[in-house]
């Protein structure tokens, strides 16, 4: 019988030693390239140079060493065939049966701050994807490794009794997995550097497990969090670290700490954010963090039992006091970061700290733009990521529509409602006051009923508020509710066929409105 052969090329050279030394001893002849045949000399083992297998020396800084057909001829001639047998035995060309290939670490160069374009477009694996597809496609007859993880199981099926037929196709489909994933980050990166004109075409998505999660929406459903291979480095819930893991994320979880993030990074004052089912039922800002918290609590104490928590600042021991008061059940937060003595109080002041999910982003720095992606059944809606926000000082963007112009009290608390209500689902209404949200009227079927919604919310406090609206108010009896409680304030897109039956309501009312001409619609 022949000596079988196989070809490893690995860029992580973590644990190659050890699978190739289990390759000798089963009796496989080593070919290498370039370090990873060097790495392995240097820990014993016998390598035949892939120079050697093509009579063809490595060339061009490396870029051009196992593009050729005594290698991939050996790879891909299928031993069921005569035809094949004969025409490698006639090159001249032996068959290789595993191959071992692990990239060049595209992504992580790409993903490095300060990576300049040709260090990037450097680490653009070529030759490693070829073979791995070669091997793959004839997987049949070859072995196709490219996670190190799987060195050992492979040891192990080679030596045992079976042909490894299953394993081999499992090993076939990752490993297409990997080099579509590959190149879906390359098209990526190099994406980000075009400006065009409208959405892309295609849409390629690499995205690598990072952790299970306790349930789905429901603890009937499997769930688990992907994150782009590609990882940009915004700062964001994707991106933060895990400070506390007794018990796991769940699927609600991050996307309630997704939603409170966004909408604190809207403010450059100390901002809180209390989140239930992704809806804000509390926000505020404050000259700290704790004020912050404790006017955003007060919004809707009752809803906030069990809410998840962000801020946009580093959490302080004065913050995480007022967090872990009496009567409050607290699920998870996300801050930049937790000063220790913070970090103490959280975890141990209250019972419920023992399974507090804490995340710390780093740095919150700018925003950036990109897709939003959201699946329905048979396909995938995109759109542009909801950056924009009312600029007040900006022509159009702020348009008194009214006989009574804000004064200056009511043109902050119109600003503050208008990012607040960006956040909430739709059919949504923010009453707001002295820089926080005083009730909240979220993701109903009629304007009129989010309205009501907020005033019964607010109370007493709606006297004196100001009154955001996702979307033009379609008819002027979206104003009755807020204006009889005493919101003295509105503010709202505009665009309605009735805008003028809703300005003269407001102006018998004796309110001030003003128009965005932006709508901030969220389903």
């Amino acid at each position: 019988m022949r000596k079988r052969r196989a070809l490893l090329s690995v860029a992580d050279k973590e644990g190659i030693a050890g699978f190739a030394r289990g390759l000798a001893g089963l009796g496989f002849e080593i070919l290498s390239t370039g370090g990873t045949a060097r790495v392995l000399e240097a820990a014993g083992v016998t390598v035949t140079p892939v120079e050697e297998v093509t009579g063809f020396p490595e060339m061009l800084d490396g870029r051009v060493k196992t593009l050729h057909p005594a290698v991939h001829g050996g790879i891909l001639g299928r031993r069921d065939r005569e035809e094949h047998r004969r025409a490698l035995a006639e090159a001249d060309i032996r068959p290789i049966d595993l191959v071992c290939v692990v990239f060049y670490p595209f992504e992580e160069t790409a993903a490095r701050a300060g990576a300049s374009f040709e260090e990037v477009v450097e680490q653009i694996d070529i030759g490693g994807p070829a073979l791995v597809r070669s091997a793959a496609k004839n997987h049949a007859d070859v072995w196709v490794v490219t996670d190190p993880a799987r060195y050992g199981e492979v040891l192990e099926a080679l030596g045992g009794a079976g042909d490894g037929a299953e394993l081999r196709r499992r090993l076939a489909r990752e490993a297409f997995a990997r080099t579509a994933a590959y190149d879906a980050a390359i098209a990526a990166w190099l994406g980000e550097r075009e400006e065009e004109e409208g959405l892309p075409d295609r849409i390629l998505l690499s995205l690598v497990k990072a952790r299970d999660l306790r349930y789905g929406e429901n603890p009937h459903l499997r769930g688990a969090f992907y994150r782009p291979a590609l990882r940009a480095g915004e700062a964001c819930v994707a991106n933060a670290e895990v400070l506390s893991d007794r018990k796991a994320l769940s699927l609600i979880n991050l996307l309630d700490l997704d939603a409170g993030l966004e909408l604190v990074r809207e403010f450059e004052a100390p901002a809180a954010a209390v989140i239930k089912h992704t809806n804000p039922c509390g926000c505020a800002v404050g000259a700290d963090l704790r004020e912050a918290f404790a006017r955003a609590h007060a919004c809707d104490p009752l809803s906030a039992y069990g809410c998840v928590i962000a801020l946009n600042r580093e959490v302080d021991a004065g913050a995480a006091e007022e967090i872990a008061s009496p009567n409050r059940f607290v699920q998870g937060i996300v801050a930049p970061g937790y000063a220790p003595e913070a970090l103490e109080i959280l975890r141990t002041r209250r019972k419920w700290g023992r399974n507090l999910r804490i995340l710390a982003t780093g740095p919150l720095g700018e925003r950036r733009p990109g897709l939003s992606i959201r699946e329905i059944t048979g396909g995938y809606l995109v759109q542009d990521r909801n950056l924009l926000l009312l600029d007040p000082d900006l022509p159009g963007g702020f348009e008194v529509v009214t006989k009574r112009a804000p004064t200056p009290e009511e043109r902050a608390d119109l600003v503050f409602a208008w990012a607040v209500v960006k956040h909430v689902k739709s059919n949504a209404i923010v009453l707001a006051k002295d820089g926080a949200a005083i009730g909240v009227g979220a993701g109903q079927m009629s304007r009129v009923e989010a309205a009501e919604l907020a005033v019964r919310r607010a109370g007493d406090r709606a006297a004196g508020s100001a009154c955001a609206s996702d979307a033009f108010f379609p008819f002027a009896d979206g104003l009755e509710a807020p204006a009889r409680a005493g919101a003295t304030a509105f503010i709202q897109p505009g665009g309605s066929l009735r805008d003028g039956e809703v300005i003269e309501e407001a102006d018998r009312r004796g309110v001030t409105m003003v128009f965005t001409r932006l709508r901030h619609f969220r389903h």
